[in-house]
């Protein structure tokens, strides 16, 4: 009985690290008004717009497909589709992948924003150690209600213990062949009305089969391979 009511405190103790570091690294990062902003900002010739009030959201996508103009829109209401500013009929097959799309870009942008929702699940690991900085570890995973399509994938935030900035991060999700690993490191930060904007170094691991805690070791042994950068230009913030 002791054992058991010691182990129920001491989870519940982590638990709450877990949930104080974020709520600081949300708060540090402008959370708190992302909740009643209009954030446009434009990514790989795609221009992106969320618009936020209190937990009515609506997220677009805008590209050109020829000679079309494509508008992506997810919203409480769900997903929708516009040619020319038509709206089209979207089979129920794709539905989840294109909002999964939109979806994507959206939460990368705003990062740490949304990580004390009611679906995701805090856990707080040993400190880690990156190219000789020690940073809060907090695991993030995802419950299946309200967790989204991809509520399996696993993520991994390193918080500088200083600051409360969000310094690097990484995820696992399901491949066809596997599992996928990516590794991102912040940079180019700046501050655009109180929101904390970064861009990102994505990485990949020259050897699939370790595991998310691993990949900050690879990363100061420099034994991740670089893939891409991701980068926010032209970013726009308004609020309600």
């Amino acid at each position: 009985m002791a054992v058991f009511l010691w182990s129920c405190v001491d989870s519940k103790t982590e638990t709450s690290s877990a949930e104080a570091i974020v709520d600081r690294a949300i708060a540090v990062a402008g959370g708190h008004i992302v909740d009643t902003s209009t954030i446009a900002f434009s990514f790989r010739d795609k221009r992106y717009k969320a618009m936020r009030n209190q937990g009515q959201f609506k997220l677009e996508r805008t590209f050109k497909d020829s000679v079309t103009t494509v508008r992506d829109v997810l919203s409480n209401e769900g997903f929708k589709r516009f040619l020319d500013s038509k709206e089209m009929i979207v089979a129920d097959s794709m539905i989840p992948r294109y909002s999964a799309s939109v979806n994507s870009v959206h939460y990368f942008s705003v990062l740490p924003y949304g990580l004390n929702d009611a679906a995701v699940n805090l856990k707080l690991l040993p400190d880690t150690t990156i190219d000789n900085d020690v940073f809060y570890s907090i695991q993030v995973t995802f419950s299946e209600e309200g967790g989204g399509e991809d509520f399996e994938d696993v993520f991994m935030y390193w918080i500088d213990k200083e600051t409360y900035k969000v310094a690097y991060l990484a995820y696992s999700y399901n491949e066809a062949d596997g599992q996928g690993l990516r590794f991102r490191k912040a940079k180019n930060e700046r501050n655009i009305k109180g929101i904390r904007f970064v861009d990102y170094d994505n990485y990949k691991p020259k050897d699939p089969r370790g595991g998310l805690t691993e990949l900050p070791q690879l990363f100061s042994n420099n034994k991740l391979e670089l893939l891409s950068n991701i980068a926010l230009e032209d970013i726009q913030v308004s609020f309600n």
